[in-house]
């Protein structure tokens, strides 16, 4: 990993349209995301991870909206492209894992078609021969023989159909893999199998990999930075080390309590009390402060913001913040 930022997300909101009103489910969330690192974004369902991850793609469907905020690719705000450009960075220097394969992948195509399709997609002057080496090569590299290119997906194991998803995701050199939840449908075998190519493909591709997980133990083991979010909001943002070991937020701290320990002997296993709030209607303030254990007076009346507890490490938490009018423009960290 290196300080430099590859992608800067500054302000950005996402909102869905309901028949109940505007969901906010992307809340003014500003980070960087370094070159070369491997960012987990944690949180439990339903408090944003998965559509900020699209968010970065611009990949918001209606009844979603991108409503404001920027995102500064290697220095160019994609809010700005046109569709033509945006879908030339969209695989071409941005690929998406999804949680799923299956839904993703043609039942009704072969590897070979998914593969050649994306890479002269992007590349017109690449011919059928020469796209089917290259994948041939790739498929090859994740642990697949080449001949099973011609097999369709349902062929496939589910760890198979996660390699040939991050396949999809290199065949063009992306600089950033965005992993939505990809290792939920595996067993642990599998999963520690994954996560071990995952660290190798960073490597030897000079990845940045953002994993969006619910699974802490995965982030723990991978991750050199770890982004908490909480009712579409960012609450804490820090390398691994800093927010496993000095855990700033009263929410992180029950995430990592819910994580089951057998060196722990803690009798019955700990249950975050409540659940996250409705984003039809959040509650004002902190919006974690319904179920905070720490809670005090201001709470409920003043949202924090997310602000530098110490070098690296930010917390949305008034237990930190002494100065209700303090602000901050964007988060380095």
């Amino acid at each position: 990993m290196t300080n430099t930022v590859l992608y800067s997300v500054r302000d950005l909101s996402v909102e869905y349209a309901t028949r109940g009103g505007l969901v906010h489910a992307v809340d003014r969330v500003s980070l960087d995301i370094h070159k070369g690192e491997i960012l987990g974004l944690v949180g439990e369902s339903g408090c944003g991870k998965s559509t900020l991850g699209k968010a970065l793609m611009r990949m918001i469907e209606p009844p979603g909206r991108i409503t404001g905020g920027k995102l500064l690719f290697d220095g160019r705000d994609l809010m700005e492209l046109a569709g033509p450009e945006m879908r030339q960075v969209r695989g071409g220097r941005i690929g998406m894992v999804f949680q799923d394969p299956m839904t993703s992948l043609n039942p009704i195509q072969k590897i070979v078609d998914h593969l050649t399709e994306t890479i002269q997609a992007h590349e017109p002057n690449v011919s059928t021969a020469q796209a089917r080496e290259r994948s041939e090569e790739l498929v090859t590299r994740l642990g697949i023989r080449d001949e099973r290119i011609d097999d369709y997906p349902h062929q496939f194991s589910g760890g198979m159909r996660q390699r040939i998803m991050i396949a999809l995701a290199l065949a063009l050199r992306a600089d950033l893999v965005i992993a939505d939840e990809p290792t939920t449908a595996l067993d642990v075998i599998v999963e520690a199998q994954f996560l071990d190519l995952i660290r190798e493909l960073r490597a030897e591709f000079d990845l940045t990999i953002v994993l969006i997980t619910h699974n802490i133990g995965v982030v723990a083991e991978i991750a050199d930075r770890v982004a908490v979010m909480y009712a579409g909001r960012l609450v804490e943002l820090g390398s691994v080390y800093r927010v496993f070991d000095e855990t700033a937020h009263p929410y992180s701290r029950g995430l990592l309590r819910s994580v089951p320990n057998i060196d722990l002997d803690e009798g019955e296993l700990y249950k975050m009390e409540g659940a996250p709030p409705n984003l039809l209607a959040p509650p004002p303030g902190c919006k974690f402060h319904p179920r905070c254990p720490e809670v005090m007076e201001i709470c409920p009346g003043v949202e924090p913001e997310l602000l530098p507890l110490e070098s690296g490490h930010n917390v949305s938490c008034w237990l930190y913040q002494t100065q209700p009018d303090r602000q901050e423009e964007g988060i380095r960290g």
